[in-house]
């Protein structure tokens, strides 16, 4: 392939060269001035932007609290809201305020597939189902990129957890990974070229992501046709030739000048060839170039994008239930207001995604505002120093139930519960939001329930409450928007972009994740989410493509382009929605496809298209969604290539999954001749939907090779890449496992990356501070016990650390 810039790249040094493949810093890439090549800046996403102040001796700013930005709803939110328009729109914002900060590509987004409610960073990512993550990742991408603002689309890829997420192994069959945990990548890269891919930090199927060349090149460059360069996690390099030769282009943040000078001699040493180095570097100098183009002085009105905010966040809280059309509320009601989340909204996840807002809307002070009667009573406090006790929170707040029309109660999950770098343990709310709901529903029967967080929850008393509006993590503007909602300013649309299950035992993963401290299983295969409750016939508490409005919609008239059709050829489906209610509103029509007989195992149905349409009261509008080969077709592992098996298949037109109002069925031809994997023999469990307990024998069928070691061989010495929970058998392995589980919290997120950060990364984040050498000898002392060589290596490296610790300093 030709190089773009090939007599710039001729004109550099081995070196030179070299060090574009890492970065300057913590939060720039390696320039090289004297080649008019710029350094860059990327930063944090994706629902706003985490750069780092500027430090005054009034203020300090820690690694994970920037300079102030507009906090846009999270990737859980927007997702629910199924508007491509709207997500594209904020994109444009976020491209905007990029340009204001010089900020040269944007660290989102996130499209990991909700796997289990428990990920710690659900709140990040879009959806279970790819095609909803797939299409809300391009928009998103696109919306940004349209301002001259690079993306970087993550965690690529089956990074869906927390727990040992820098180490584990993902043991995934090809077929779930094709259609599932690669497609929403494939879709967002095909519809919209972001100009950075970020690589995970876990293992896949045994090889670090970093460092996987099928992954990577195969899949990623031919398959998918990305164009732009693979940037690694933060600190997620193993081996940076390798990296490099699986198709890796940058390494961060900086290493210190360690793996340039790697880099240089596997060129020099013939391992890697110089016309190779030459493709990469020249993919990094197109990145620089493309944002030197738009660097200068800009600005954007934050009001105004404050103002979007709230109706991006409008558009995505979901009336989950509305009994008796309590809904909306009169502005003329008195309402007891409870909650401390009211006053103290949750409004984002906890991690590298945190924004430093502009401002920040409350529920309580709108009410307020607007001339709303309003009493309130905090009910719980998530200050860990609150000397407050349970019954005196309880009495106060049925004090104020009891004597308002409506209660209004503000609860979710806090932000103990769902951060970054730790997974939770269980799907329920705080113990007191519960009986808060409990108590005060005894008292008043005119019970809203808002609540809060990014991912799903148990709600045992969802059915003695009349209403439960779902504000998710909202942003910066959620509070205001939340009581737009609640009194009718703005109607509802959003509907669920993953399962509500009733119970954590319901979910299909819950016997494989996370799994043990080496791998992980993903023995469900394709059956997450809707796709596993319809196979085994399960019931949940809200499903899947699912959300109310203050008016009702009808739809009919299903017309199919054609009665039987190639694989070739496209098939549009088109149908009616009226809205019939009272109400201007937005409907979100969704199209799934059935296969009705296939030897392969299939989902009872997957979605395939959507469509959201605005319709006044009383409006009738025709929708319509095409389908290509990919809406019909499977993965099939022995051709590698998808495959559609012939015969008929139902179109399901529906307001959710599980509620499907229109039905038809096409013949589908395939022009492909191939086997088709049965196994209805081997791995029936696959076919009955009998997921819980998979046998060995089942999963090695559809894995195609032996299970991998689950456990650590002991025999085998620790090395960079293991963590000290796995040297917790060893003797001083063990003490400092003990010593660390004193000084942290160990389900905080600072307490699990203690323990489960592979040892190479503590070298890689301080940015050399603590140096290979040093890491050497913390090894000495892990494995062999050489306490007091092991210590001198360490207390040899000190000087070298204090004169490369304000370097570290300055650059956090």
């Amino acid at each position: 392939m030709p190089l773009k810039y090939a007599e710039t790249i001729q004109k550099m040094t081995l070196e030179e060269k070299a060090s574009l493949c890492s970065g300057h810093d913590y939060w720039h890439s390696e320039g090289v001035p004297s080649a008019g090549i710029p350094s860059i800046m990327l930063t944090d996403g994706p629902h706003g932007i985490r750069k780092r102040a500027e430090k005054t001796s009034e203020q300090r700013h820690s690694i994970l609290k920037g300079a102030p930005a507009i906090c846009y709803p999270t990737a859980s939110a927007t997702a629910c809201s199924w508007d491509t328009d709207l997500l594209y729109k904020m994109g444009q914002a976020l491209g905007d305020e990029c340009l204001k900060e010089r900020i040269s590509v944007l660290l989102g987004p996130g499209v990991n597939i909700k796997r289990s409610p428990l990920c710690g960073r659900n709140f990040e990512y879009f959806s279970e189902d790819p095609v909803l993550a797939g299409e809300m990742a391009a928009a998103f991408i696109n919306g940004v990129q349209s301002k001259g603002i690079g993306t970087s689309i993550k965690h690529y890829a089956v990074n869906n957890q927390e727990t040992r997420r820098m180490t584990v192994n993902a043991v995934v069959d090809e077929r779930t990974l094709r259609e599932l945990y690669l497609a929403p990548f494939e879709r967002a890269i095909k519809k919209a070229q972001p100009w950075t891919v970020m690589c995970a930090y876990n293992r896949l199927n045994g090889v670090y992501c970093a460092e996987n060349k099928w992954l990577l090149t195969d899949v990623l460059r031919r398959d998918f046709g990305f164009e732009g360069i693979v940037v690694t996690d933060w600190g997620a390099e193993n081996d940076r030739v390798e990296g490099l030769l699986a198709g890796q282009e940058l390494e961060m943040p900086f290493s210190g000048g360690a793996n340039d000078r790697k880099l240089a001699q596997a060129v020099r040493d013939g391992k890697i060839s110089e016309e190779f180095l030459n493709q990469m570097v020249d993919r990094l100098i197109d990145l620089a170039k493309k944002s030197e183009k738009v660097l200068g002085d800009y600005t954007y009105d934050a009001a105004a994008h404050h103002a979007l905010a709230r109706e991006i966040a409008g558009q995505c809280m979901v009336l989950l239930k509305n009994e008796g059309g309590l809904l909306p509320l009169k502005k003329k009601q008195r309402v007891a207001v409870i909650g401390e989340m009211a006053k103290r909204p949750r409004y984002q996840g906890a991690g590298s995604s945190q924004i430093n807002p502009t401002q920040l809307d409350c529920a309580y002070d709108t009410m307020v505002q607007e001339g709303i009667a309003v009493d309130y009573a905090p009910g719980y406090s998530t200050d860990r120093k609150n000397k407050i006790s349970d019954d005196m929170f309880l009495s106060e707040a049925i004090a104020k139930a009891k004597g308002a029309d409506v209660a209004v109660l503000f609860i979710g999950l806090t932000d103990e519960y769902e951060t970054e770098g730790n997974d939770r343990k269980h799907m329920q709310l705080p113990p007191l939001h519960n009986r808060l709901v409990n108590e005060v529903s005894k008292v008043n029967p005119n019970v809203v329930v808002v609540l809060a967080g990014g991912a799903a929850f148990e709600l045992p008393w969802a059915d003695r409450v009349p209403a439960i509006l779902h504000s998710h993590l909202c942003g910066q503007a959620g509070g205001s928007a939340a009581v737009d909602i609640l009194f009718g300013d703005v109607n509802p649309c959003a509907k669920l972009a993953e399962t509500y299950p009733m119970v954590l035992a319901d979910v299909p993963s819950t016997h494989y994740f996370p799994g043990t401290a080496v791998s992980v299983e993903y023995r469900e295969g394709i059956y997450v989410g809707y796709r596993y409750y319809d196979k085994a016939n399960v019931g949940v508490r809200f499903p899947f493509g699912y959300g109310l409005s203050y008016t009702t919609f009808e739809y009919s008239d299903l017309a199919l382009s054609a009665g039987s059709i190639k694989d070739t050829d496209t098939l549009t489906v088109s149908f009616q929605v009226k809205n019939t209610g009272g109400v201007d509103g937005a409907e979100i029509a969704q199209v799934y496809v059935a296969d009705v007989d296939s030897t392969i195992y299939r989902a009872p149905k997957e979605l395939k298209g959507f469509r959201k349409i605005f319709l006044k009261a009383g409006e009738e509008k025709t929708v319509s969604v095409t389908l290509d080969k990919r809406a019909f077709a499977y993965y099939n592992v022995a051709l590698g290539d998808w495959h559609v098996e012939s015969g008929a298949f139902k179109i399901l037109v529906g307001a959710s999954s599980r509620d499907i109002r229109l039905e038809g069925s096409v013949e589908v031809q395939s022009t492909v001749e191939a086997e088709i994997p049965d196994y209805r023999a081997s791995a029936p469990s696959y076919y009955s939907g009998d997921l819980m307990h998979v046998p060995d024998a089942e999963f090695e069928a559809v894995l195609g090779h032996e299970i991998p070691p689950s456990v650590r061989d002991q025999r085998l010495p620790l090395t960079l890449t293991n963590t000290f929970e796995d040297a917790k058998n060893g003797k001083w392995g063990g003490r400092i496992n003990r010593l660390m589980g004193k000084m942290l919290d160990p389900d905080s997120m600072a307490g699990a990356l203690a323990v489960q950060s592979p040892i190479k990364l503590f070298i890689v984040d301080s940015m050399g501070v603590f140096s290979p050498e040093m890491a050497e000898g913390l090894l000495l002392i892990l494995n062999e016990d050489k306490f007091a060589k092991g210590m001198g290596k360490i207390l040899k490296g000190v000087p070298g650390a204090l004169k490369r610790l304000p370097n570290l300093l300055k650059s956090l």
